[in-house]
């Protein structure tokens, strides 16, 4: 596999993430109902959504938050012919982050856990765009 290709398998992976925490949600959510906690009208405003489900939803938008900045940077290094051993590598990191965040923000929601994982993740992604930034610079 050229290298830079692999750079697309931790987008699939946080791709992967992502279509996770919608069927969880989607599960939690027909669980409500099913237990008769919720109703399916409680899903319209998300204000009313109960627990566990809401904290789901609050995870999955997440996902449209910090990793769409990864999605871009991780393109355009492709398209850039920036990527190297050590982008794939970052882009893992990152993307590893995020599958801990969402565990711990779909489990225990332990805020500070989550924070130092967000924290390295944005750290990361950074890190990603710094590297775009020399690239493209010419350094």
């Amino acid at each position: 596999m050229p290298i830079s290709t692999a750079i697309f398998w931790p987008v699939i992976a946080q791709v992967a993430l992502i279509h996770a925490i919608y069927f969880l949600m989607l599960r939690r959510r027909y669980g409500a109902v099913r237990a008769g906690t919720a109703k399916a009208s409680d899903f319209w405003i998300p204000a009313i959504e109960p627990e566990p489900s809401a904290t789901v939803a609050r995870s999955l938008i997440n996902q449209f938050e910090l990793p769409v900045l990864f999605f871009l940077v991780c393109t355009l290094l492709y398209v850039t012919a920036g990527v190297s051993h050590a982008v794939v590598a970052i882009a893992w990191l990152f993307v590893l982050s995020r599958f801990a965040h969402a565990y711990i923000h779909v489990t225990s929601n332990r805020l500070r856990v989550r924070q130092r994982l967000f924290v390295a993740g944005f750290v990361l992604n950074f890190v990603l765009w710094v590297l775009f930034a020399v690239h493209i610079a010419g350094f």
